[in-house]
């Protein structure tokens, strides 16, 4: 829960580096919390008889679009790669492909034009 908290505290900060476990640990939770305004949204709006609360989802994607963005853009700088990689997704059928196998590439061991390994930061920070 910490990473996904992590998120939203730097939630307008596209610089530095994402580790794999912040990217892929917000993604979880935002997509539990996702899956639960959905049934929620559902429920109360068969339980009211009206469509109205569908919105419930609807602010909660608006509320987590930009510390998405933010969290991928700093995971893409983790591998050396520029924010713009991102638009990689708007290539049909390949695009998403290639943005996961990005996504999930080990972290660029040495310091970067994006910050310092968070790993190394990580392990410092623990002893």
């Amino acid at each position: 829960m910490k990473w996904y908290l992590k998120a939203f505290r730097q939630y307008s900060d596209f610089n530095g580096r994402a580790r794999r476990k912040e990217y892929f640990m917000f993604g979880l939770f935002n997509a539990l919390f996702t899956i639960l305004c959905i049934a929620v949204s559902s429920a109360l709006s068969a339980w009211l008889e009206t469509p109205a609360f569908i919105s419930i989802y609807v602010l909660y994607m608006l509320a987590t679009l930009v510390p998405s963005i933010a969290v991928s853009v700093r995971r893409l700088h983790d591998i050396g790669k520029s924010g713009w990689m991102l638009l990689v997704n708007f290539i049909p059928l390949v695009g998403p492909i290639w943005m996961l196998i990005l996504l999930i590439t080990d972290s660029d061991p040495e310091n970067n034009e994006y910050g310092a390994n968070p790993k190394q930061e990580f392990i410092i920070q623990d002893i």
